[in-house]
């Protein structure tokens, strides 16, 4: 087997260099100009400089609030299936069973809140989605195959239940909505404390990429999907919405989505459903962070890019399995008997974490925990920040960045 992917891949880069050479030109060549001339640039150095204290402060403000770290999970038998489009997702046998790569590590994320006395986790996870090249072989300039995330999950111990859930509509919904605000404030109070960390340590670096930044003011400004979709006459509306705004941070709310992404009321006291089509950004309990750089040069705003993506989670088992079925994710309810799961086989990865989500304590509590969170892109954050006259796509702000728009084969 390592014999044979040795050879693939010494073949795949004999056909490459033998490409390059009939075109002219040689793979050493290809490597200067593409990877080395980056290296020795004043680009990519001023970058890693900012990126350095980006991560520290992440970091150092999320174990301020009291949450804890936790390990990467990059081989899972499930991952985050995602809603927009991605090639496939990589999968690797060891041991007679099957993994995948991490998409992102929310169920991971989920899992790990089990213990009522943590308050919530980080972690500056991998991550593995094989985006889809431009169908226009247009530079996008913002996708990364492989990238950083902070993944951030935080309980909220409500202790609402599946009767409350159905026929205390009232009461959870104002629950929802405080959660749902003290999430924003959460990620808002982390992105002033981080901005404000890079702007004091890193301003040499922000001058030499000819971009400023300014210390955003609460609450950032608020828009929901539906709405902006409506006045904008686009479903494009992250830069056009950037447009409009004075300052360099503003929320996206009450996008239609992931399957684990709060919608509320979703069940029925009668036991049915309220349809998907029927929802209204004021019922989905979720929210993207989009951020555009600040230019020195004229003063301006660049393109707005959604940097971090989260929301309150689906809680309740019936909710969660209903939601992946509906998602098409899995296609029959979990047959839990004895401890098993009689079909476990029609369930694909999501099986184990299925009977975890369904256990009860000792009086029949769920024990699967309420949480808010959020996935905060650490590359596309820190090209949507330096994005003006020296950045113009995230290859430029990486070491080994592999943009499905740039590179044919990726060489290291």
């Amino acid at each position: 087997m390592h014999d044979s992917i040795e050879e693939h891949v010494g073949q795949s880069l004999f056909n490459y260099q033998a490409a390059l050479t009939e075109s002219g030109s040689s793979l050493g060549e290809f490597i200067r100009k593409d990877y080395i001339d980056k290296w020795l640039g004043d680009e990519l150095y001023n970058a890693l400089a900012i990126r350095t204290t980006f991560v520290n402060a992440l970091q150092h403000q999320l174990a301020g609030e009291g949450l804890f770290n936790m390990e990467r999970v990059s081989l899972s038998p499930v991952t985050d299936p995602l809603a927009h489009d991605v090639e496939h997702t990589p999968s690797i046998r060891y041991k007679g069973h099957t993994y995948m790569t991490t998409h992102s590590m929310i169920y991971s994320k989920l899992l790990a809140l089990f213990n009522p006395k943590i308050r919530g986790i980080f972690v500056d996870s991998s991550n593995i989605r094989l985006e889809m090249e431009s169908p226009n072989r247009v530079q996008r300039g913002k996708y990364l195959i492989d990238f950083s995330q902070m993944d951030i999950e935080v309980r909220r111990n409500r202790g609402i239940d599946l009767d409350a859930y159905l026929n205390d509509g009232e009461r959870v919904e104002k629950i929802l909505r405080e959660d749902h605000e003290r999430a924003l404030a959460f990620f808002e109070d982390l992105i002033v404390a981080v901005v404000a960390a890079v702007a004091d340590a890193n301003d040499e670096n922000l001058k030499a990429l000819g971009v400023a930044l300014e210390v955003p003011k609460t609450p950032f400004p608020r828009f929901r999907k539906d709405e902006a979709v409506r006045k904008l006459g686009t479903r494009a509306i992250e830069q056009p919405l950037g447009q409009t705004v004075d300052g360099q941070f503003f929320w996206i709310t009450g996008l239609l989505r992931e399957n684990y992404d709060l919608i509320y009321p979703y069940l029925k006291p009668d036991g049915g459903k309220v349809p998907l089509s029927e929802f209204g950004s004021d019922r989905i309990f979720n929210y993207d962070l989009c951020t555009q750089s600040l230019r020195r040069s004229d003063n301006t705003y660049g393109p707005a890019y959604e940097v971090l993506s989260g929301g309150l989670r689906e809680w309740l088992f019936e909710a969660i399995v209903e939601r992946l079925i509906d998602n098409k994710i899995i296609g029959v309810q979990p047959q839990i008997r004895g401890g098993n799961i009689e079909n476990i086989d029609e369930l694909g990865g999501y099986g184990p974490f299925l009977l975890a989500a369904s256990q009860t304590d000792g009086e029949g509590r769920a024990l699967f925990p309420e949480t808010f969170g959020g996935g905060l892109g650490v590359e596309r954050c820190l090209f949507a920040l330096c994005v003006g006259d020296k950045i113009r796509q995230v290859d430029q702000i990486t070491l080994f960045g592999k943009n499905p728009d740039s590179y044919p084969l990726y060489l290291f």
